[in-house]
This record gives C-alpha cells, structure tokens and sequence, in this order.
C-alpha cells in the first residue's frame, strides 16, 4: 500500500468516525433539544445518556481533527493556505464541541442542586454551540473549503466534490438564518439545507475508503518532487509580482 493510499485510507476512516460517533450521541440526547428541553429530566434522569452523549461527541470531535491532520500533507500541494484553514475550521468546530460537552457535564456535576434556570442556561449554551459549530463551521470547513481543494485537485470525482460546494453554502445560509430567528434549530428547513452536505461526508467517505485518491499528477509526484515544484510556483508567482 503506497503512503497516498494509505492517506486517503485513514482519512475516509476517520469521516466514518464522525459519523459513527455523532449519530449515535445525538440518539442519547433524543434528537436535537429534545432530552434537554426539560432541564429536570436533565437533572433527575438522564446521567447516564448524558455522560455516554458526551463520551461520544469527545471521539467526534477528535475524528474531526484527525480527519483534516490526515489529509492536509496531500492537501497543502495543492493549496497551502486552503489546507490550513480546512485544518483551523475543523479545530473550531471540535472547540464550539468542547464548550458544549463542558455545558452539559457541568449540569451532571451540580446535580439536583443546580436550579431550573441555571440548568436551563446551561442546556442553551450546549444547544447554540451546536447551531455554531456543527450548523454553521462545517459549512466553511467540510464544505466550502474541502469541497473546493478536493475538486480542484481532482483527488475525488469532481462530480462528489460539487455536493460540498453546494452544501457548505448552504449550510452557511441555514445557519445564519437560525442566529437570526428565521426558522428554528432542527427544522425541516434546516434538514432540508444540510442534505447536500450530508451527501458529500458520507460520499466522500466511501470513496476515501474503497478507491482512494484518484490518479493525478498530485498524488504521482514524490514528496521531493511535490517539494521543488512547490518551489517553483512560489517563485514564478513572486517573479510575476
């Protein structure tokens, strides 16, 4: 197995690791704000579903680094600066996750001896972390930025590649709507809006998976080669300035 391969390989598992870990958290917390709308449910009996919710999105959100670590070696021939701004969007994303595990098991810690209210502002901060990272980041990061990296390499069927040039906008706009009261979190109008992304993770994860990188000049070239001819572009671009 060559190194691309073996790349492209860890890459798609780790997205299968996003997957495998976020769905299952958002079934413990019974889709999105429904355990958590009653802070006393919270507070008398649901640790259990809580803590295993919260264990879950910690693997998330580390598959969510690793996925972006992974890939921006190949990335970063392509377009450095593109690379290490999909590798910031995904930190961002795993930090608005962090803020959000901290809400919730601060609530478990407190215990019954946290009031309504307390829990209450406690569950919000979870809930617009959600909005903000996973509904609005992913947008820029797993959309708009991999999206076009990936189909500007070629590295995957440009056809696949288009689902995240079209979904990371639209996630963007879906986001932004709910920050501004336009529909509400979880809505079939929100849904609706994430479906082409949805389509472009899991796609692009089969496709890491089972064929690896397409063959192009990117993948053929040595990481020496990759080195000179990202030389020679810095220089030709500075020689044209």
């Amino acid at each position: 197995m060559t190194s691309t391969r073996r790349t492209a390989l860890w890459a798609g598992v780790w997205f299968a690791v996003t997957f495998l870990a976020s769905i299952p958290a958002a079934a413990l917390y019974g889709g999105f704000g429904h355990v958590l709308k009653d802070p006393q449910f919270v507070l008398g009996g649901a640790e259990t579903r809580i803590e295993w919710g919260a264990f879950l999105e910690l693997i998330l959100l580390i598959a969510n680094i690793a996925t972006a670590v992974v890939l921006f070696p190949i990335l970063k021939w392509q377009w450095e600066a593109g690379a290490l701004g999909y590798v910031t969007a995904r930190v961002m994303e795993s930090a608005f996750i962090m803020v959000g595990i901290l809400s919730l098991l601060s609530v478990l810690t407190i215990g019954h001896g946290a009031g309504t209210d307390t829990a209450r502002t406690l569950i919000a901060v979870h809930d617009w972390t959600f909005i903000l990272g996973p509904g609005f980041v992913v947008g820029a990061g797993n959309g708009l930025l991999l999206g076009y990296l990936m189909f500007r390499s070629g590295l995957v069927p440009r056809g696949l590649a288009v689902f995240g040039l079209i979904g990371g906008p639209l996630v963007l706009l879906s986001g932004t709507a709910v920050l501004f009261g336009i529909i509400d979190a979880g809505s079939s109008a929100q849904s609706l809006a994430t479906i082409p992304e949805i389509i472009w993770e899991a796609g692009l994860t089969i496709y890491l998976i089972v064929k690896g990188f397409k063959a192009t000049p990117l993948v053929d070239l040595t990481e020496a080669e990759r080195e000179a001819n990202h030389v020679r572009l810095e220089r030709t671009s500075v020689a044209a300035g």
